[in-house]
């Protein structure tokens, strides 16, 4: 009698089972305190008399990603994933009680920069545990799973945030989120800590460039700087502006792969290519419903609704480039995603006609995240296949230093032209719309430069 062929190796296999259910717990958690916290941060600062300084704590979040980014990269290569991200779990829940207890904006702001830390640590560590422990071919899988497992927080986080800080407090939220996140944390610190996790990554090239940790952090302070100098227009904002910038120029290019500015086959290019679309979605996802809310007075509940109508997109899209589209070149899958997120922008800025419906506008996200989908887990692909045994933390780090730049860059981009349009006595339709169309140049030169991206 013949013997049966081996089943074939899946995500849940008994090899891949319990590492792909520790990650899919890991993202669920990180969805659900994502989701949940930013919709109550406007809340927070108007209670904390801290408006005006809004911009740096929603922004001070991406500009610590950068530094968790590279020191979780870094440390993942050196060590293994397992301890960068065990300790950005445990991270999370501090953060979660430091902004729960805040008495002020700064305090509120440290919380933010310290949770900014924690997910870039754990976003990278767990793309490079995927890329150090699975195959080639389940690599997408994995990838798509980690986007699905931000749906069910997609859909509670948001409405329950709003009604727990509407019916006790926004402290609520954050002190709710500590408690729930606790003991799933510590059951993952403790798993992590097993000898099965303790396996040694391949030691790096000689000579191979490593960034240091204090040119992360000046860029994570440049970053910064910039978030606050967009609050205000006055001199002092501006010096700030100019300072952040400046060090943004000097040490960002050290954080990632020689030649990205130049899209450089191979890594370069595909680095680049995740910070202008990540740039792009993450503005839109920041002027969509600031529009909607100051031009239109949309109802939160509508605000909501298309935050949870883009995750579904994203995860839908996501699964679909996953395993329908597994066989496709993934260069060609970035130029869908990119020509999708152009529409996406169209479709913003027709929303801001003056008898365009408010749905049109809040479908814009949607779209765009219909783009992202194809997009982000391709450039992932790409990226751990352009890199070399034992640097694929070096990778990872650099896609994630590219997204928080592309989110800082093309936000401020965006902010400036809104700003100019309006300082010229233009509407605020007017200057929304210039600055969705000023959008439409990143997807047009990543559609453009993704043929740069191709694995040989």
């Amino acid at each position: 009698m013949p013997d049966r062929p081996a089943p074939a190796e899946g995500l849940f296999s008994r090899e891949y089972a319990a590492a792909t259910s520790l990650f899919a717990a890991v993202m669920f958690l990180t969805g659900l305190a994502a989701l949940a916290v930013v919709p109550t941060l406007p809340t927070a600062a108007r209670d904390l008399d801290g408006v005006s300084l809004f911009p740096l704590v929603a922004g001070c979040f991406v500009a610590a990603s950068l530094l968790g980014g590279v020191l979780g990269g870094h440390w993942a290569d050196r060590a293994g994933a397992h301890r960068p991200l065990a300790l950005g779990m445990a991270l999370a829940v501090v953060t979660l009680l430091v902004s729960g207890a805040s008495t002020s904006i700064w305090q509120l702001a440290v919380g933010r920069f310290l949770d900014g830390l924690a997910a870039g640590m754990v976003a990278v560590a767990i793309n490079t545990a995927i890329g150090q422990a699975y195959p080639d071919r389940l690599r997408p899988r994995a990838l798509a799973l980690m986007s699905t497992c931000w749906i069910v927080p997609s859909l509670v986080g948001p409405p329950l945030a709003g009604l727990v800080a509407e019916t006790w407090s926004w402290r609520t939220v954050f002190l709710g989120l500590a408690a729930l996140t606790l003991v799933p944390a510590l059951a993952v610190v403790a798993l992590l800590r097993g000898p099965s996790w303790r396996t040694a990554s391949a030691p790096p090239p000689d000579g191979a460039p490593r960034p240091a940790l204090l040119v992360a952090a000046a860029v994570s302070v440049g970053a910064a700087l910039g978030q606050y100098g967009v609050s205000g227009w006055d001199t002092r904002h501006l010096l700030f502006t100019a300072g952040g910038l400046a060090l943004l120029v000097a040490f960002a290019p050290r954080l990632l792969p020689r030649g990205t500015w130049r899209a450089v086959r191979g890594l370069p290019a595909t680095v680049l290519l995740c910070g202008l679309g990540s740039g792009v979605f993450f503005t839109l996802e920041a002027l969509v419903p600031l529009f909607l809310v100051t031009e239109r007075e949309v109802p939160p509940l509508v605000i909501g609704l298309a935050f949870t109508g883009a995750a579904l997109a994203w995860a839908a899209s996501s699964a679909v480039q996953g395993r329908l589209l597994e066989r496709a070149p993934r260069h060609r899958l970035v130029v869908a995603g990119a020509l999708v997120q152009g529409l996406a922008v169209a479709v913003a800025a027709v929303g801001t006609l003056p008898g365009a419906p408010d749905p049109v506008a809040a479908s814009a996200m949607v779209v765009a995240a219909v783009g992202m989908g194809m997009y982000a887990p391709s450039l992932t692909v790409l990226a751990l296949s352009h890199s070399p045994r034992g640097r694929q933390g070096y990778a990872s780090s650099s896609m994630q230093t590219s997204q928080n730049l592309g989110q800082v860059t093309v936000l401020a981009l965006g902010s400036g032209v809104f700003n100019a349009f309006l300082g010229a006595g233009s509407s605020g339709h007017g200057g929304y719309r210039a600055a969705f169309v000023l959008l439409l140049v990143p997807c047009a030169v990543a559609a453009l430069l993704a043929v740069r991206t191709r694995a040989t």
